[in-house]
């Protein structure tokens, strides 16, 4: 069994656990995932490895309470277990020979941009990091940021922290400016990565997006993950989770990614009223 050996509240609905997983930690790097069920019922989702600590045997994860699966693990206290927390999975983020690097971050895709951005900084790459909230309540990881970036950029839609408008806004005057990357990783909501691309290619900029579908076994198997990326076929879990931002086809990932929104909805609703019942 998996034990939770820290829990933390990082906004409204964005928790960080750190998870007693000795094998898992031995192996993990940014940008790989695991795949967990909270009991032996339960779902199999993917969750980014947020940071790891191979001395203590321990993985870091950050997870937004959006489904029902993600509510029960919300509901799990330190001294809990997890029934199964398989990993590392999925390709490791490219970081050698990389100078200089723009890591964009969006809403909770912060969580997964924060590893990448301490291992280039640990690798002696100048880093900027770019965040994007909707608002001052939504925002997670300044500290974290701001301690493996030469510079970093903080935004709210609504101007309640750090600088007013979107990412793209701020990566496109830096750019402007005279700043030249070497490469530019964004990870966050399918239309935010998009239109960095978009963006990116303007310039010529390589850039590399991760890729988050719908996953069930992790292991290329399923081929619920799928996507199209350069004209083929590729699958996130196997073959990613990160990609060449500039040949995936976002428009397809998007509209499969909304396909089961209403049963997700459904699932969800059912969990509150379950805890609630059992609350009262």
């Amino acid at each position: 069994m998996y034990s939770i050996l820290k829990k933390e509240t990082l906004n409204t609905s964005v928790i960080r656990m750190v998870i007693a997983a000795p094998l898992v930690a031995a192996k993990a790097r940014p940008g790989q995932f695991v795949i967990l069920r909270v009991d032996a019922a339960g779902e199999r989702i993917p969750l980014t490895v947020a940071d790891y600590d191979r001395e203590k045997g321990t993985v870091t994860v950050i997870f937004q309470t959006v489904g029902a699966t993600t509510l029960a693990l919300s509901r799990l206290e330190v001294g809990d277990s997890l029934a199964d927390f398989v990993g590392p999975l999925g390709r490791a983020t490219r970081t050698e020979g990389l100078r200089k690097v723009a890591v964009v971050g969006g809403g909770v895709g912060c969580a997964i941009a924060y590893p990448v951005a301490k291992k280039l900084y640990e690798q002696g790459a100048e880093v900027c990091c770019i965040t994007g909230f909707r608002n001052r309540d939504m925002v997670i990881l300044q500290q974290e940021f701001a301690a493996v970036s030469h510079r970093l950029v903080t935004l709210t839609d609504d101007g309640s922290f750090g600088e007013k408008g979107l990412v793209t806004d701020a990566l496109r005057r830096l750019i402007d400016s005279g700043e030249r990357y070497d490469e530019v990783i964004a990870i966050g909501p399918l239309p935010m990565m998009k239109y960095v691309c978009k963006l990116t290619e303007e310039y010529g900029i390589r850039t590399v997006v991760s890729m988050n579908p719908v996953m069930i076994d992790g292991t290329g198997m399923c081929g619920g993950c799928r996507l199209t990326v350069g004209g083929e076929m590729k699958f996130a879990c196997v073959d990613g989770p990160e990609f060449d931002g500039h040949q995936v086809d976002f428009d397809e990932a998007m509209q499969r990614s909304g396909m089961y929104r209403d049963e997700e909805r459904h699932a969800y609703e059912a969990a509150c009223n379950l805890f609630k019942k059992e609350v009262q």
